[in-house]
């Protein structure tokens, strides 16, 4: 597809009584580092926000709809990374190196992308990666773009990692605290309910399930039942014969952000691959003819062609019981290979 290409403030609470002057100058050191970014307090084992500010994440969306419209306006495929990583990272440098190959000379009348009536959730949570989720108006569509941000380390830079396109009252509402910040899962020494499939697996048993048919964790849609009924009719047609190959992507280059929904259950993010490759009939070559999806073409058109594809997919995952359910997913081409 052309890719078209979290809340509350804290609550005070009654506190002990203060310290002397100078003991409270002294503890306060290292908690005025960490939040100017000197320091990060036991990050790796600690459950602390994401990000602490709200404006901090309205500024990294801002950064990130800069660093699009650039790329946008420049075709070029380089500025991607300052911005973007993983699946969306992956399906920006394939549409902007196609866009190029068609436009070399760039694109400045690009309409720009503008995200507005932003509202952030921002989890709390140990270790790295970190992430917090965008929910946005776009001024593209009447969908609401929910754009997950990830950050490798105390120094990395903040990058957007997942978009999801789901119709406005659609958008998920999260478990919130007292404080406002939501529950990342998975969460150490939890005791809550958990999740029929661990946010890690989701990608490696949704690769399954489109390879066998089995295991009976997905639920019925058009992600699930109907992409392998679509794929069924092409397995063998009277000039071509098709076969597919899924792969699981993995951790720390995929991440699988995830958090506790509101309603119960946890939503998450995740990345697949998907390879498609036609085997031509004898006597028969191969044809590639869409602009965008020649410029994407290595090798020669002989007998066969590959198309892969990558994935990304926000999810609703019950506790205890029950299936997963597709609540976005966004599939786009990355590579062509002729044999």
């Amino acid at each position: 597809m052309r890719r078209p290409p979290i809340r509350r403030s804290p609550r005070r609470t009654a506190g002990p009584r203060k310290a002397p002057r100078a003991l409270r100058a002294l503890l306060a050191l290292p908690l005025l580092a960490a939040a100017t970014g000197c320091v990060t307090v036991h990050g790796e084992r600690a459950v602390i926000p994401a990000l602490r500010e709200k404006a901090e994440a309205a500024r990294v969306l801002r950064h990130f709809t800069d660093g699009y419209n650039e790329a946008y306006r420049k075709l070029d495929p380089a500025l991607v990374d300052r911005v973007e990583t993983g699946a969306l990272a992956e399906i920006g440098r394939a549409d902007l190196a196609a866009q190029r190959a068609v436009t070399p000379g760039g694109n400045p009348g690009y309409p720009p992308l503008v995200l507005d009536d932003a509202r952030f959730t921002i989890p709390k949570m140990a270790g790295w990666p970190k992430f917090f989720v965008a929910d946005t108006r776009s001024n593209r569509d009447r969908n609401r773009w929910v754009v997950v941000f990830t950050r490798d380390g105390a120094h990395a830079p903040w990058k957007a990692a997942y978009l999801s396109l789901l119709p406005d009252g659609k958008v998920p509402r999260f478990a919130l605290d007292a404080d406002g910040y939501a529950r990342a899962v998975p969460v150490p020494g939890d005791e809550g309910p958990r999740p029929v499939a661990e946010p890690g697996a989701l990608s490696a048993a949704y690769a399954t399930y489109l390879r066998t048919g089995g295991g009976g964790l997905f639920a019925p849609g058009g992600a699930t039942t109907e992409l392998r009924d679509e794929r069924a009719k092409l397995a063998r047609t009277p000039t071509f014969w098709t076969e597919y190959a899924d792969t699981a992507a993995k951790a720390p280059a995929f991440p699988v952000p995830a958090l506790r929904a509101a309603d119960g259950g946890t939503v998450a993010f995740f990345t697949a691959h998907h390879h498609e490759k036609r085997t031509m009939a004898q006597g028969m070559r191969p044809s590639v003819t869409e602009p965008r999806t020649k410029a994407l073409l290595q090798g020669n058109l002989d007998r066969a062609v590959t198309y892969t594809r990558v994935s990304e997919s926000a999810v609703l995952v019950p506790d205890t019981r029950g299936q997963v359910v597709f609540l976005s997913r966004i599939e786009s081409l990355t590579a062509v290979k002729g044999e």
